[in-house]
């Protein structure tokens, strides 16, 4: 969680401007204390007093190592954790307690409120029916719609992240590309318009080129829907220049936070430190026969 007045130490106009957005958006979701163990044979604390703040048309990236509880903690906003899990804190999402929602609530509230985009895009869809019929099958489940209605909402969308419409939806899903899928994934999960998507590694098995092409989309139809974003990644190239906030977690709590620029510029946590000198970085040509030098006799030195 960032507190508005964080960014007023900043003085060009860009970040002032975030900080003033920042302070008239509503309050998507509020995390607040949040702590996830295990409850079978032996306590274990995965997550431990996690506290977080998304703003509605704001993207908050969730970054850190494997394991640092990245997902558990998207999963418990979503209520979609196993009930071998405990979850205690608390998470409020539009006003709603959602630490006291039962299942059937959870239900309307998933898809239409909470949409998710996950990483295995080869699972996102049901391998023995059509595109189009289960894209028709979610329109339909949360709007009173006809056949033909949905069909015509699911074309539309289809064709606003940039995939052939007709033809992806007479098809099944092991006949589309693997970007093609990733597209139509988040197609499903925007165009019922929720207040916030969730996205878990959402270009983890895509090449380069359909990465930035997914968070390029991500980015074009959050400006549109005015959704907020969760964004969980390890590629911190799709986090700059795109999240307006930033969380590093490691072994279940987050240990900085802040303003992605202000955390970029001056991370405080040594680990934070340490995630951002291992990211790869081109060289500047003045320094690589410097480089070139040292790595030379390190390898002679090991030797």
């Amino acid at each position: 969680m960032v507190a508005v007045n964080r960014s007023l130490v900043y003085r060009n106009d860009l970040k002032l401007t975030y900080s003033l957005q920042q302070s008239a958006a509503k309050v998507v979701l509020s995390v607040r204390q949040l702590q996830i163990e295990t409850t079978i044979n032996r306590q274990d604390v995965l997550v431990h007093e996690v506290s977080l703040e998304l703003r509605e048309g704001e993207m908050l990236a969730l970054i850190g190592e494997s394991g640092s509880g990245k997902s558990l903690t998207a999963s418990a906003i979503a209520g979609l954790l196993p009930n071998t899990l405990k979850v205690s804190g608390e998470i409020v999402f539009n006003d709603y307690d959602l630490m006291k929602l039962k299942e059937r609530q959870w239900k309307q509230l998933r898809g239409k409120h909470i949409g998710w985009v996950f990483q295995d895009y080869q699972s996102s869809f049901t391998p023995y029916l059509t595109i189009g019929s289960q894209l028709i099958e979610i329109v339909r489940t949360h709007e009173p719609l006809s056949r033909r209605e949905a069909k015509q909402v699911v074309l539309s969308w289809l064709n606003r992240v940039d995939v052939p419409a007709e033809h992806a939806y007479s098809s099944y899903p092991f006949q589309l590309s693997g970007g093609q899928r990733q597209r139509i994934a988040l197609a499903a999960a925007l165009m019922l318009k929720p207040s916030l998507l969730i996205a878990d590694e959402p270009t983890t098995a895509l090449d380069v080129l359909n990465s930035k092409k997914i968070m390029d989309l991500i980015i074009e139809l959050q400006a549109e829907t005015g959704c907020a974003v969760l964004f969980i990644t390890h590629d911190l190239r799709q986090v700059w220049g795109r999240a307006n906030e930033l969380a590093v977690m490691r072994r279940g709590r987050v240990v900085e936070s802040g303003i992605t620029s202000r955390v970029r510029e001056r991370p405080d946590d040594p680990y934070t430190r340490e995630l951002f000198a291992a990211c790869p970085r081109l060289i500047p040509p003045g320094e690589l026969e410097e480089v070139m030098s040292f790595a030379t006799e390190r390898c002679l030195f090991s030797e």
